[in-house]
């Protein structure tokens, strides 16, 4: 089980963090080719929120609704796994629209538990440094370390 990469991408489409971590894994590409995979999953990202199905006016009741309150549906998500014989893309979307793609093994267990500890470490490293600036790239020693340190442990299971 492997975590093979972690890509950052912000609310417009630009990439502002990657780092590989498991050199075996994925075919080495360069900068400016994850600059385009940035921008492509972007729109493919933002084409599949923008398919997702309609909900009927039953599945948007709760308990709650029976009393004759409406309740807000869930936005739709967009593209969140992209899975095949080789890896699997997970996505994660912040609510400010930032995206964490991670890159690993198609047995990797717990990938949601991971992408959830890697946000933790993004807001409390990068997010609360007060030197960092919103939407430009991530140049933080301490996320590298903390993150490298934390990816090792899961690839080292």
């Amino acid at each position: 089980m492997t975590v093979f990469a972690l890509i950052i991408i912000n609310k417009a489409g630009g990439l502002i963090y990657n780092r590989t971590f498991h050199e075996g894994g994925l075919n080495k590409i360069s900068t400016n080719d994850y600059l385009v995979l940035a921008g492509t999953f972007h729109g493919v990202h933002a084409i599949t929120a923008r398919l997702s199905p309609i909900p009927t006016l039953g599945a948007n009741r709760n308990s709650a609704s029976s009393a004759g309150t409406m309740t807000r549906p869930e936005p739709p998500s967009g593209l969140e796994v992209l899975e095949s014989e080789n890896f699997r893309l997970q996505c994660f979307t912040t609510l400010t629209g930032i995206k964490f793609l991670l890159f690993t093994d198609t047995t990797q267990t717990n990938v949601d538990l991971t992408m959830r500890r890697v946000y933790e470490m993004y807001t409390d490293y990068v997010m609360k440094n007060p030197f960092y600036q919103l939407e430009m790239p991530v140049r933080c020693d301490m996320f590298d370390r903390k993150l490298l340190s934390y990816i090792r442990e899961i690839n080292n299971r």
